[in-house]
């Protein structure tokens, strides 16, 4: 028998503190980054598919159920290696229909057979369930949010760019792999719920006081993308047609409490079309839809399926209502789903140009006052902690600098368009949203920016985007006299030739300063740059 030893009530409460904390701890994600470099084991998978199923039980806060991947192996291998978070637990693997071994070990799913597997086709399916991840601040730090609207409906939201799909979903987890022939989601739920997903609503089953939402989509498409929201929603459904004559139907999954604010949210949204289409051409999902669902954190670029936080606040630009939370989000189906980058350091070309786009509906709607305003707001919030391109092959934390990837990538696009002009930029912006060669199942870095630009604009500039990307540098321009009337306008740390507005008493001009710089006539020291077309300091001599 053993002995029975009283607690005093203090120490009872501190144990207790302490293993609710430790628990706490134990379940704790911070550490989550997508992306970085890609394991070998990966590097031999090609993802093909992915058939989700599972049923989420609200009130205890779990999923459970199993996950289809369809791969092609580059060459035999002993080992094939997958990602799932710790905190759920796998029962059991099958490779090709048949049991398997596996270890699941820091959100690792080591799987293995008693022969390798072959080059070719694999098929693994990985049953699992549990408590999935609670989000933190979403969308920044991922997850999944349980909460009630305000009518006191349950309402689930899943955000997981920081962390990937592993969070809820056994996969290949690099923004390197998109599932080429899509993906197949099977979501069951209370009855009296609504899961928006991407893609097509195929099928909606009942049984007993549940259904399963069958979501398909045939377009490839990133891990984070590949997620769904719960809600209780109306679809406010109306018909869009692109600048190509397609029909695409815009569906607002609303909820039912907020269905008042539904038809200025299509309007604006027909109406963001239309600009984002003049800019980077026909709407890119148009055998699908044009989806927003309304969530209770800041919205996310949710391929075909974009979330908005459903605060209906909007801003005044020229007489006209915007808001940049449904903006933003939407120019993300060009920029970040359409152009992905191949690896997160390349961040900025997604976020950077996505931030742009901002700039040009506000010069729609307000003309180039309000286009001057906010590219000048970009300009300012650009805290130059570290370059928007640091390295290669890094995760997504690693390449986050907070604003630099969207402000700085906007105002580096601006001062492209200022150095090339319109009748060279804006139609190389476009083809970087429509050619082939960026779009769908190609991905793009950096250096396919560039090169793209630089050919359409028959110079190298290289050096320039190499400046904006890869350093924390602004332009050193000095203006020094060298005679009566004369001063020299020089670019002490760039040394390709850059076009120039100079002010002096008779005007401004653009000007082309080369390496070795220039000398103009002037009454009083020029003034170079006016409008801010660069990242610069001035010094005069």
């Amino acid at each position: 028998m053993l002995r029975t030893i009283s607690t005093p009530f203090f120490l009872l409460f501190f144990l207790c503190f302490f293993a609710k904390n430790a628990l706490a701890q134990n379940r704790d994600i911070s550490y989550m980054s997508s992306g970085g470099k890609l394991h070998p084991l990966q590097a031999n998978m090609d993802i093909r598919h992915y058939t989700i199923i599972l049923d989420v039980d609200i009130d205890k806060k779990t999923i459970a159920g199993f996950t289809e991947i369809d791969m092609i192996l580059s060459k035999p291998s002993d080992t094939i290696l997958l990602d799932l978070v710790y905190l759920l637990k796998i029962e059991k693997v099958k490779a090709n229909d048949k049991p398997v071994n596996f270890q699941h070990v820091k959100d690792k799913i080591y799987i293995t057979s008693t022969g390798p597997f072959q080059a070719g086709k694999q098929k693994i399916t990985i049953y699992y369930g549990g408590e999935p991840p609670v989000a933190v601040k979403p969308p920044w730090f991922g997850g999944f949010t349980w909460t009630k609207d305000r009518s006191g409906n349950p309402w689930v939201a899943i955000n997981c760019q920081k962390e990937g799909g592993r969070l809820y979903f056994p996969c290949k987890d690099h923004p390197s792999d998109e599932p080429n022939e899509g993906v197949d989601l099977f979501i069951t739920v209370p009855a009296s719920l609504v899961v928006a997903g991407p893609g097509l609503l195929m099928d909606v089953k009942t049984k007993k006081e549940k259904k399963t939402f069958h979501w398909k989509t045939n377009y490839t498409i990133s891990n984070y993308c590949i997620l769904f929201n719960i809600g209780k929603y109306e679809v406010i459904s109306k018909d869009y047609k692109t600048i190509d004559g397609n029909i695409v139907p815009i569906q607002y999954y609303v909820l039912q409490e907020d269905t008042a604010q539904a038809k200025k949210i299509i309007e604006l949204k027909e109406r963001d079309s239309r600009v984002l289409e003049k800019y980077f051409g026909e709407y890119p999902w148009v055998k699908e839809k044009i989806g927003i669902a309304a969530v209770p954190n800041p919205g996310m670029e949710h391929q075909t399926m974009i979330t908005f936080q459903n605060k209906f606040d909007y801003t005044d630009i020229g007489g006209q209502p915007y808001s940049a939370n449904l903006f933003h989000e939407y120019a993300h189906e060009w920029f970040a789903n359409k152009v992905t980058n191949k690896d997160w350091a390349h961040m900025w070309i997604q976020e950077g140009i996505a931030t742009y786009a901002e700039a040009l509906i506000h010069f729609e709607l307000g003309g180039q006052a309000a286009y001057d305003d906010l590219i000048n707001r970009h300009r300012r919030s650009i805290r130059a902690k570290k370059p928007m391109v640091g390295a290669e092959e890094l995760s997504e934390d690693e390449t986050y600098n907070g604003n630099d990837i969207y402000t700085k990538g906007s105002f580096f696009m601006h001062s492209l368009r200022y150095v090339l002009g319109d009748e060279i930029f804006l139609p190389t912006l476009k083809k970087l949203a429509t050619d082939p060669k960026y779009t769908y199942d190609q991905f793009v870095t950096t250096q396919d920016v560039e090169q793209l630009f630089s050919m359409e604009a028959k110079q190298d500039l290289k050096p320039l985007f190499d400046f904006y990307t890869r350093t924390n540098d602004v332009l050193d321009i000095a203006v020094k006299e060298v005679g009566a009337g004369k001063f020299s306008i020089k670019l002490n740390n760039f040394f390709m030739a850059l076009p120039m507005d100079i002010t002096t008493e008779k005007g401004t001009t653009k000007m082309l300063i080369p390496k070795e710089g220039i000398t103009v006539q002037s009454a009083f020291p020029p003034q170079v740059d006016l409008k801010n077309n660069y990242l610069k300091k001035i010094s005069i001599q």
